[in-house]
């Protein structure tokens, strides 16, 4: 079967985290680059990307890469690749979207234009077609310039895979799934240990947190996923628990849960972060508090962190894992934390704050076998 070269896009800082995915798929990775992973696979791997990655926004299938100055030089560029190698005489296609980043070809609608271009004069003589109906398959491209390198892409996506399929009531300001699958991988919580958010606002941490126990692929609910890929396990024993202060959002957090096939194994609750305590030892806090973006929110955060802060005194032998963009969280919550990593969510600039507990004693595997 043939081999390509398999390009898949995450959040800048989380490269670390979508390679160890691709690693353990079985495929072998070539390039790692700012926001962006390069590997080798066959068709198969194209369909398994789409279904398992859970930290990647698209599966993107390589189809050429080449210097160009001009519009001259990328038309030539774009018409000397091998499209009849994937588009067929009735496919659909068309340039979805054109980035360019310090190049001397930065206008992306023209970007477009020439590329469309010269893909239909590569595939009339390959056709030996003037006209092309294209009322088949879809076959959209991505191309990427930086540095006037272009860098030319086929989409297998289509919609982009942090639209779990799950979420049709979203809090105020939500993470994407991808990207709050990749802070969780980013820590060390198991299945058998205790994961609350206190601020779990449409539930995505904990439904997220959930799928990765029962081993659901997080594109069950796309429409390409076939029931044969499917490693379910809901036979587990997990404590997931979601809080927040807006009973609505609860509300919609089961919802969401239900949808995603998990909504036995998250409790969800309406409760403050102020009553944040638990008995359970070696437990995880993994949130995204509010950031304060408007300027009336900003009044509050003080009050808000320090909250934080006490409740998670009060949590013997706990770990902290926070994304925010507030600057003086670690000031109100008390505590410097042990490591922080820069994480651009979206346009905004975010930190990963990670307070971390003790580790739990090892289980003694000879007592376990009695």
């Amino acid at each position: 079967m043939k081999t390509y070269e398999i390009m898949v896009p995450c959040h800048f800082g989380l490269e670390a985290v979508l390679k160890r995915e691709i690693y353990d798929l079985g495929y072998e990775v070539t390039q790692v680059e700012d926001g962006r992973i390069t590997f080798l696979g066959d068709a198969e791997a194209l369909c398994r990307g789409n279904i398992f990655l859970r930290t990647t926004e698209r599966v993107l299938l390589k189809v050429g890469r080449f210097k160009a100055e001009t519009f001259e030089e990328l038309f030539q560029g774009i018409k000397s690749l091998p499209w009849e190698e994937f588009i067929p005489a009735d496919g659909k296609f068309w340039v979805t979207k054109a980035s360019s980043i310090k190049s001397k070809l930065f206008s992306p609608s023209d970007i477009q234009r020439v590329a469309k271009k010269a893909m239909v004069e590569r595939l009339k003589g390959e056709y030996d077609l003037e006209w092309f109906s294209e009322e088949g398959a879809s076959y959209p491209v991505r191309i990427f310039l930086l540095k006037d390198e272009v860098i030319v892409t086929l989409d297998t996506t289509g919609e982009s895979l942090h639209k779990r399929g799950y979420r049709y009531l979203a809090s105020k300001a939500p993470l994407t799934e991808t990207l709050a699958a990749a802070l969780i991988l980013l820590t060390p919580w198991q299945k058998d240990r205790i994961l609350v958010d206190p601020f779990c606002g449409s539930g995505t941490f904990p439904i997220e947190a959930a799928m990765i126990a029962a081993g659901i692929a997080p594109g069950m609910n796309r429409h390409f996923l076939s029931e044969a890929w499917e490693m379910v396990n809901k036979d587990i024993t997990t404590d997931i628990q979601g809080y927040d202060i807006d009973g609505d959002i609860i509300k919609a957090a089961r919802e969401n849960a239900k949808r995603a096939g998990v909504e036995n194994l998250i409790h969800f609750q309406q409760r403050d972060v102020s009553d944040l305590h638990h008995p359970k030892k070696y437990g995880f806090v993994i949130t995204n508090p509010p950031y304060g973006e408007r300027l009336e929110e900003k009044e509050v955060l003080p009050e808000l962190y320090a909250k934080i802060g006490q409740a998670y005194r009060g949590l013997d032998s706990w770990s902290m894992y926070m994304i925010t963009s507030y600057e003086d969280a670690e000031k109100y919550i008390g505590r410097k934390a042990d490591k922080n990593r820069k994480i651009y969510n979206g346009m905004l600039k975010t930190y990963f704050y990670q307070f971390l507990g003790p580790k739990p004693p090892k289980k003694n595997k000879k007592a376990e076998k009695r």
